[in-house]
């Protein structure tokens, strides 16, 4: 498997486990949110945290947008949707926040506008979202612009996700194993198709989790992912369509201590009697002729 970087962090191989908070579009369409999310994922111990970019005219259809949907912004769906959408202003008091905060920030493009959008901001990476994954045209914008690509697999088929493999290879590539419902019940996980991926791919495969526990994702650091993506918000109870598949900066505390306490005792492969054994060898082992 390949070793992966991301902003300077070197990933897969036995790495620390890159711990990113998806904060997508639970900033409410408010940079105090956001800032006040960015500064609750450091505390709590991640390293990164993601947004979306949508170009909302290319995204969504006129009829979509125009459906009545009572929101904060409005009485339509195009008024929600344009309502939660950060432009340059916004990312720019983000990236400065990040920095300050000592974490690095990157973002879903959903069309090829938002590609040069980020690039301009220039985010270290990209990520497709799981409804993207088909999208051959965006792909292949993404896959143009060198930077390394996390490709999320949600509600894919393998025929789909080796169509993609394809387009961006793998030598730049990091791969999240997915189940895009929201939340995700246990049975529905499926967290040993990361070792499937990992298999077929040489590529460092990750985690991108919808579940409303910490177990499970701690559980997909024992079984080798080198990443963990989780979404994450204040308060579940907050107004908004993603919050309620989301941790809490409590939990996401809960999992990352969980993870680097599975990183410490994975240790390594080899098999012998420790340093520390030995006096406790020398007492109770019985010595046989």
């Amino acid at each position: 498997m390949r070793t992966l970087s991301i902003a300077g962090q070197p990933i897969g191989n036995g790495n620390k486990t890159l711990i990113v908070a998806e904060i997508g579009i639970n900033h409410n369409g408010d940079v105090a949110i956001a800032k006040k999310l960015i500064a609750a994922a450091k505390e709590a111990g991640c390293d990164a945290v993601k947004f979306q970019k949508r170009t909302i005219e290319i995204v969504y259809t006129p009829e979509e947008l125009a459906k009545p949907r009572e929101n904060p912004f409005g009485p339509t769906n195009g008024d929600l949707k344009r309502g939660l959408e950060f432009g340059e202003n916004e990312y720019c008091e983000i990236d400065r926040f990040c920095r300050e905060q000592g974490l690095f920030w990157f973002a879903s493009p959903w069309d090829e506008p938002s590609v040069d959008f980020l690039e301009r901001l220039g985010v270290p990476c990209h990520k497709v979202a799981a409804a993207s994954l088909t999208d051959s045209g965006l792909l292949r914008k993404i896959k143009a612009t060198g930077k390394p690509v996390i490709l999320s697999t949600g509600m894919s088929s393998a025929e789909e996700i080796d169509a993609a493999v394809k387009i961006f290879g793998t030598e730049n590539l990091l791969i999240l194993h997915c189940v895009s419902l929201y939340p995700a019940a246990a049975d529905k996980v499926n967290l040993r198709a990361m070792q499937t991926l990992m298999k077929k791919y040489p590529a460092p495969v990750g985690y991108s989790g919808h579940e409303l526990d910490v177990a499970i994702s701690a559980a997909a650091v024992a079984l080798g992912a080198c990443m963990i993506e989780r979404h994450f918000t204040l308060d579940r109870a907050m107004w908004g369509s993603d919050h309620k598949a989301s941790i809490v900066p409590t939990e996401m505390q809960a999992m990352i201590d969980n993870i680097r306490l599975i990183e410490q005792a994975l240790g390594a492969p080899e098999i012998h009697c420790l340093p520390e054994e030995e006096p406790v060898k020398a007492k109770l082992r019985r010595i046989k002729a």
